[in-house]
């Protein structure tokens, strides 16, 4: 678009000109069209906003149409699948916070207050100042002999490929600026993730990207090389995610540059399709083992896994893998089934996988069943966008949580809907090369940076009028919920928190009994239980 503007703009001025230097009368067309021209490469030479960088003159509608957007849409409330109330407003939300825009509001609350699934938390007489600089998250159990201090807000997995060069700068140049971590995705560890600098976590999938072998085997050597990186501060084993659950990833050919065939050393010409199941591994037992030795490859840096709950016995099992090899893991990211940025059949994401809050709690529950809840962080994703939602997701059971599309936001995502046709138009999660160059990495990374800094913020204010000093204060009685009209009930009351070591002896809880039999070590299959 940019070239065909030029090309245009020049055909037309050069034309005029003619047409003026024989007939005055058409200098007039100078006052129409001088402005649009002036207009169009004023456009082409900001860098703030991408899509009139990629469209300039027509770039312009959508943002004065977003001008217009709050006064229509700004009281509008919509529910979400479970009955939770959700803002719209959240993604102009992450845009102000971007771009460091006063993000308060006049009149009050814009949520149903009295609608079922709202939710609140409630604050202190005696509250409290919190540093928004020690809300970190120490992840390295007794096996891990490099611990890391992770921020309690972090970057959620997306590739490069399935995201441009540019956005992935962008991201991980705030993840430097902000001293928080950028999850690499499934997708290899690309030199778009290692040049800015800033904290990783590298996730390999069912694909070993970045550290397979040529017939797409998990690779040793190739692992060692990568994870000793002083980039990489974690590594996290991909087992499923929320958006295709058991389905393996997808990037469609039309993604697949040769510079993304060569780093995830796969052929160029057709789709890549991740296998939905691990081939170094096959049962718990095998999981754990591998486990340690991705952390002994890494020279003993926090290694984890990531999963969207599926069935409870499959968990349990890996739970007791945990107990009888003595093998685990520092920290387990929970994804949840309403996560997901990229590319995925309507009915996985609609149908397949645990929504988050119930996977949150039993994942919680059982570790701490288990008696190693004390070990492993938990990390969640999901629809993580302001700071009410971490410290709800903070209360029910995680450390630390992270974000996808609204760090996606901040890279100036405007929710297009074209992530899987190449044709992003803010450059966001294209490899189509005029399109990404539209997005300028300079000034994205600030607002990255800027979004994580002032959502910690909020987060740091809201836990000190609740009169808490950290984050590990939290606790499930913390956050309340409506659930009906006439009836409010916090988190503890609404699910089951179960004791400290209750499934390894004593009274099994009567809701974990029929899994917990089933779970076995030596396989994850089972002929009962869920």
């Amino acid at each position: 678009m940019r070239r065909i503007f030029v090309t245009v703009s020049l055909f037309v001025v050069v034309g005029l000109a003619a047409a003026s230097w024989f007939d005055r009368t058409f200098l007039w067309g100078w006052l129409l069209i001088g402005p649009l021209v002036v207009r169009g490469y004023q456009d082409l030479l900001q860098k703030r906003q991408t899509v009139r960088r990629n469209f300039p003159l027509l770039g312009n509608f959508r943002y004065l149409f977003e001008t217009i957007r709050p006064e229509i849409n700004q009281y509008f409330v919509e529910s979400n699948t479970d009955g939770t109330p959700f803002n719209r407003d959240d993604r102009s939300l992450v845009y102000q916070r971007s771009k460091r825009d006063p993000d308060t509001l006049p009149f009050g609350t814009r949520l149903d207050v009295y609608s079922v699934g709202y939710e609140w938390v409630n604050h202190s007489l005696a509250p409290v100042h919190v540093d928004p600089a020690a809300l970190r998250v120490t992840v390295g159990g007794p096996q891990c002999t490099k611990p890391y201090s992770a921020s309690i807000f972090n970057v959620s997995a997306m590739s490069y490929g399935s995201l441009s060069k540019n956005a992935v700068l962008a991201l991980n140049g705030g993840a430097k600026l902000g001293h928080f971590a950028h999850d690499t995705g499934e997708g290899g560890l690309s030199p778009y993730h290692l040049e800015p600098g800033g904290d990783l976590i590298w996730e390999i999938g069912t694909g070993y990207f970045s550290a397979r072998t040529l017939d797409g085997r998990f690779s040793p050597e190739k692992f060692r090389e990568n994870a000793q990186r002083p980039e990489v501060k974690m590594t996290l084993l991909k087992l499923s995610q929320g958006a295709k659950p058991g389905h393996g990833g997808i990037l469609p050919a039309s993604k697949v540059t040769a510079e993304i065939a060569k780093i995830r050393g796969v052929p160029m010409g057709q789709d890549v399709l991740s296998p939905p199941a691990h081939a170094a591994f096959s049962t718990p037992t095998g999981m754990m083992e591998f486990l340690a030795q991705m952390r002994e490859l890494s020279g003993g840096k926090p290694v984890g896994f990531k999963l969207c709950l599926g069935k409870r016995r499959e968990f349990l099992s890996l739970c007791k893998a945990m107990i009888e090899t003595g093998i685990t893991p520092d920290f387990i990211t929970v994804d949840g089934a309403e996560g997901g940025t990229g590319a995925a059949p309507l009915e996985f994401s609609n149908f397949v996988g645990t929504p988050l809050r119930e996977a949150l709690v039993f994942v919680h529950n059982a570790l701490v069943g288990f008696g190693l809840r004390k070990q492993v962080k938990i990390f969640c994703s999901g629809k993580v966008v302001t700071g009410a939602d971490l410290v709800l997701r903070l209360a029910i059971g995680a450390d630390a949580c992270n974000s996808a599309r609204a760090m996606m936001m901040a890279v100036g995502c405007i929710q297009a809907l074209r992530c899987n046709t190449n044709h992003c138009p803010t450059g966001v999660a294209t490899q189509n090369p005029e399109l990404v160059a539209g997005l300028d990495v300079a000034d994205k990374r600030v607002r990255v940076a800027n979004y994580h800094r002032e959502t910690v913020r909020t987060v740091a204010e809201l836990i000190g009028a609740m009169g808490l000093h950290h984050t590990a204060d939290l606790r499930p009685w913390h956050a309340m919920k409506r659930t009906g009209l006439a009836e409010v009930k916090n988190y503890s009351e609404l699910y089951e928190y179960i004791p400290e070591g209750s499934l390894l002896h004593g009274d099994v809880p009567a809701s974990f009994a029929r899994p917990l039999k089933a779970a076995r070590t030596d396989t994850f299959a089972s002929a009962s239980g869920d």
